[in-house]
């Protein structure tokens, strides 16, 4: 997994496509809150915010 963020970095440092980094991050997280609630006691909480 580090591997994998290093090429990454070294992709987005060399194309100059740094603006890419939080739109990335941001889809990530997202991603890791809809595995994380899919069945857990948190889905309940979450569904209220939206």
């Amino acid at each position: 997994m580090l591997e994998f963020i290093t090429d990454l970095w070294a992709f987005l440092k060399v194309r100059k496509k740094i603006w890419l980094l939080p739109i990335i991050v941001i889809l990530s997280l997202l991603g890791a809150l809809v595995v994380a609630t899919q069945q857990s006691a948190l889905a309940s909480f979450i569904y209220t915010l939206f």
